[in-house]
């Protein structure tokens, strides 16, 4: 059997940068938009809870694909083994080193 390709994800949602691991990255059928299905969500030992990590298996709990805008993305690596799925605080005031690309605030006038 093929060995499946694992994905990490690296993204900006509401002032937080996520980081995902999945099998499958894509560019979807929606425009400007980044594809992710079969997001991995590692087991870990029950004995510690990771309070960002069950965060994100609540928020993608029963999620199939989920479409992230291409300009929100910051990176997709394809990697050996899949690492902790995270949700970090994204305001670089705060010593965060990523901040969002900067975006026109409405497209230039027709001449």
């Amino acid at each position: 059997m093929a060995k499946k390709s694992i994905f990490r994800i690296i993204f900006h949602n509401q002032g937080n940068i996520y980081e995902l691991y999945a099998h499958e990255v894509s560019q979807g059928g929606l425009y400007a938009f980044v594809e992710v299905g079969d997001i991995i969500f590692g087991e870990r030992s029950k004995l510690v809870v990771d309070p960002s990590d069950e965060k994100l298996k609540s928020e993608f709990s029963g999620v199939k694909r989920t479409y992230i805008p291409l300009h929100a993305v910051v990176r997709i690596d394809e990697v050996e083994k899949e690492g902790q799925a995270k949700i970090l605080p994204g305001d670089e005031s705060k010593g965060g080193n990523v901040a969002p690309f900067p975006m026109p605030f409405k497209p230039p006038a027709a001449e």
